[in-house]
């Protein structure tokens, strides 16, 4: 979809009741997430961070969404594919603040240069104990994406055509922190395998946009 048309459908998405984590659960690696999360808040021990899902205008003014590959490092997100994003500072004002902080950083799209339209459902990731609050943002320019050397192994710029295909839609046998060679539904983005926290998240999104088309 050309993006001048993508911007004018996705303003409504401002006014839209959000899916919530009905539609995220379809995509939870494991069937205890829920019980998890509440613990965790219970608690009250988790740590927190904003992420961004980044539409804008790409190649022939097509649409796309950007998702970074991180580096291989000592952790449980190593090598994985998510969105520009991380944990809160003491600096921020908001998680928002975070998220647009972040995107500025890993991916080099200054946040004076998005319009955030939509906070998504938070998920709460067990591995890393994060509460993550993800939200909806646009960038009207297509960027001149400048990923950070220590953080980002690459970018995954994901075309919007692309991402609402139900070819996508697949199921890995993957070793995770819970289970070894446990089926683990995914989506198939570029060729890269996306799943848990992220696919989650991508999963309430589609289901947004969607209902835009």
């Amino acid at each position: 979809m050309i993006f001048s048309e993508f911007e004018k459908r996705i303003a409504k998405i401002t006014k839209m009741e959000l899916p919530g984590e009905a539609i995220q659960l379809k995509m939870a690696p494991i069937e205890r997430l829920r019980e998890l999360k509440e613990k965790a808040r219970n608690m009250k021990t988790a740590r927190r961070a904003g992420v961004l899902a980044l539409f804008y205008p790409g190649l022939n003014n097509e649409t796309y969404l950007i998702l970074i590959l991180r580096k291989t490092y000592k952790g449980v997100h190593s090598a994985q594919v998510g969105f520009p994003g991380g944990k809160e500072e003491p600096e921020d004002n908001s998680l928002e603040d975070t998220a647009l902080r972040e995107t500025e950083e890993e991916v080099g799209v200054p946040r004076e240069a998005i319009s955030v339209l939509k906070k998504l459902t938070e998920i709460y990731i067990p591995p890393s104990d994060f509460f993550v609050q993800p939200y909806i943002g646009i960038t009207k320019d297509e960027p001149k994406f400048m990923p950070q050397e220590d953080e980002v192994e690459a970018l995954i710029e994901v075309p919007l055509n692309h991402f609402m295909d139900d070819s996508i839609l697949i199921t890995k046998k993957l070793t995770t922190s819970y289970a070894t060679d446990i089926d683990v539904p995914a989506f198939l983005l570029n060729n890269h395998v996306v799943w848990g926290a992220t696919a989650m998240m991508l999963s309430e999104i589609r289901e947004l946009v969607k209902s835009l088309l």
